[in-house]
C-alpha cells in the first residue's frame, strides 16, 4: 500500500487501488465537462423579433417610397430589433453513468498519486482555528507546488477554518470534491477520514467514518 507524507510528520496509507491506478484521460475529461457543465446557471436570454416591445405598424407603404420594403422596425436587421439565434434558457447537464464516475474519481486520485503531490494533514492538529499555523504548515511542502485542494471531512471544521483564507488554497468536503476539482488543482492536501470517505465514494461504500457519524 503507498503512503503519502503528512505535513509535519509521518506518513499517511494510501489505498493503491483508488491512488495508483491507470489514469484514463477521455473518461475524466467527459467528467469534468459534465460537472463544470452542471454548474452553468443557463439562464442566458435574448429577445428574438416577435418579443421586442414596438414594431406593430408597419414603418412605411409597400410602394411608392423608393425604399426597401420593410413591414416591422424590429427586424433583425433594424437597430432596436430581435437577435436571430440569441440564447435561450436551457440546461447544459447530461448524463454520465454512475460507474464512470467513480472510475474517473479514482483517475484524478491516481493522477496526484502517481505524480507525488498527495499529502496528509493531521487534523488534530488544529484544535482551534489558526491560519498562522496553516501557512507555516503549507511551506514546509516542497515537492510540490501549484494551487492547493484540501479535502476534509465534514467534522474536521476547525481545520476548514485555518486554511479556507489562505491564497490559492480551495477547502472542500469529501463528499463533494469533484473530478474538475481534482484536476484544476496542482497539489491535494487530505486528512485521513477525508481519504476514507474518498475511498469509501470511489468504491460505491460507505465509509466507517460516515456511518459513525
Amino acid at each position: 500500500m503507498p503512503e503519502a507524507p503528512i505535513l509535519g510528520g509521518g506518513t499517511i496509507s494510501l489505498d493503491d487501488a483508488v491512488f495508483g491506478a491507470s489514469f484514463n484521460g477521455p473518461l475524466v475529461h467527459q467528467n469534468v465537462r459534465h460537472e463544470l457543465n452542471a454548474r452553468r446557471q443557463g439562464t442566458a436570454k435574448a429577445k428574438t423579433r416577435g418579443e421586442v416591445s414596438g414594431g406593430g405598424a408597419k414603418p412605411w407603404r409597400q410602394k411608392g417610397t423608393g425604399r426597401a420594403r420593410a413591414g416591422s422596425s424590429r427586424s433583425p436587421i433594424w437597430t432596436g430589433g430581435g437577435t436571430i439565434f440569441g440564447p435561450s434558457p436551457r440546461s447544459y447537464t447530461f448524463k454520465v453513468n454512475r460507474k464512470e464516475k467513480r472510475a474517473a474519481l479514482r483517475s484524478a486520485l491516481s493522477l496526484h498519486g502517481l505524480r507525488g503531490s498527495v499529502a496528509g494533514v493531521d487534523a488534530t492538529g488544529f484544535s482551534e482555528p489558526s491560519t498562522k499555523s496553516a501557512a507555516a504548515l503549507l511551506q514546509t511542502w516542497t515537492t510540490a507546488s501549484g494551487t492547493t485542494l484540501l479535502v476534509l471531512a465534514e467534522s474536521e471544521a476547525q481545520v476548514a477554518l485555518s486554511f479556507r483564507n489562505l491564497e490559492k488554497v480551495t477547502v472542500l468536503p469529501a463528499e463533494a470534491v469533484g473530478v474538475a476539482d481534482l484536476i484544476g488543482a496542482g497539489r491535494l492536501l487530505v486528512s485521513a477520514a477525508a481519504v476514507d470517505e474518498l475511498v469509501a465514494r470511489v468504491n460505491g461504500t460507505t465509509s466507517t467514518t460516515s456511518a459513525e457519524a
